[in-house]
């Protein structure tokens, strides 16, 4: 028997906002998303929350049916925590076995299924890692109270040695990808436009309210961005919008749509979608890029319209999703140093806890680490 048999498994949860798997799941999941007020907040929210997800469920499952009938998220999500456990297991021994465990915000598996499954596989030693590169209080921090909250209404709260992975946007690993498929999305175009393409890198929209208490969200995306147009030598011309805005609230711009309607009407013809802060195919890529803004990009006029295609189970970010724990585990920190920062208007106190942490806190000083940043921080 291999020292790592005997060991009790590093728990790996992968946290993200899920998809509905099938047209039955859209109601009760856009339920869940218009009644969280740490993703978007409503006047009246408990009546106005049901009334929106009611109202729009018959369209959205109309998009889903579209692409299949359900979201891809839990596939994919799957597929790339067993790319990753299984290179841990290669590359970092002394932590193995690793297991990954899907902890989704708005649909199955819940976080309380994630939970209950590590504690019958006897984990001891837990992550938290955020599959939002990017780090949002609607995203990663909505998830994260979550996860803590259900630990503690199971009565868990003790039961595992927590660190979180709470963001990674510049992490090389993942820029490496991101390029990758960047290059990729380049070569669908034809060899003589390909200098003219205009790159233009898409994220998921946030409400307006969110950034302007501090949220850390907007320039993380950035900071990716700038990243991978320094590995291609920033030869073409980018932009970066936002997507997929729902709901009666001002949102973070400039829209996706929007942007697309003006470079139609400046005359230009190759623009290349990057989806920066989707590391999967789901509703966003599948539906929203590829059939709403491909038209869209038609009827303006641009003749050559590309999405660079999404990360999924690409072995180069498999790779970066193995660092990014390896490393995480041999830093032997908590956390990243501004994960415990909570943004100067927030007002939720159950922002940025960690119960249980795997190493003290006060491993986050300067003078504990050598100055070095955790895993996005650089």
């Amino acid at each position: 028997m291999s020292a790592s048999s005997s060991r009790a498994p590093t728990g790996i949860v992968l946290l993200n906002m899920g998809g509905p798997r099938t047209l039955d799941d859209v109601g009760p999941f856009l339920l869940r998303l218009f009644e969280d007020r740490e993703i978007i907040q409503l006047p009246m929210q408990g009546f106005l929350g049901p009334f929106i997800a009611k109202r729009r469920t018959p369209s959205v499952q109309a998009l889903y049916d579209a692409i299949g009938g359900g979201s891809p998220i839990l596939e994919w999500t799957e597929k790339q925590g067993q790319g990753m456990v299984e290179r841990l297991d290669a590359r970092a021994p002394e932590t193995a076995p690793h297991r990954f465990y899907v902890a989704f915000r708005y649909t199955e598996p819940f976080a309380e299924d994630a939970l209950r499954r590590m504690r019958e596989d006897g984990v001891e030693r837990a992550i938290a890692f955020s599959q939002y590169p990017h780090y949002s209080c609607a995203t990663t921090g909505s998830s994260l109270n979550d996860l803590w909250a259900a630990a503690r209404l199971l009565g868990l709260e003790d039961a595992f040695r927590w660190s979180v992975i709470d963001r990674w946007p510049t992490h090389p690993g993942f820029i490496d990808a991101m390029t990758h498929t960047v290059r990729k999305g380049l070569e669908a175009f034809p060899p003589e436009v390909r200098d003219d393409v205009l790159i233009l890198f898409s994220a998921h929209s946030l409400p307006l309210a969110i950034v302007n208490r501090g949220d850390p969200y907007p320039q993380e995306v950035a900071a990716s961005v700038h990243e991978v147009m320094k590995r291609l030598d920033y030869a073409y011309e980018y932009l970066l919008s936002y997507q997929s805005e729902v709901g009666p609230v001002s949102w973070l711009g400039p829209s996706t749509e929007k942007v697309i309607e003006h470079l139609g009407a400046r005359g230009r013809k190759h623009v290349l979608v990057v989806g920066i802060a989707f590391t999967n195919d789901h509703i966003e890529t599948l539906s929203e890029i590829d059939f709403e803004y491909a038209e869209l990009a038609r009827h303006v006029g641009i003749e050559h319209f590309v999405r660079a295609p999404a990360l999924n189970d690409e072995p180069i970010f498999l790779d970066a999703l193995a660092e990014i724990v390896r490393q995480h585990l041999a830093e032997e920190r908590p956390c990243t140093r501004q994960y415990p920062f909570r943004c100067p208007g927030c007002e939720n106190p159950a922002c940025r806890q960690l119960p249980n942490p795997a190493w003290p806190l006060a491993s986050l000083r300067p003078s504990a680490v050598g100055g070095s940043r955790g895993p996005g921080s650089r």
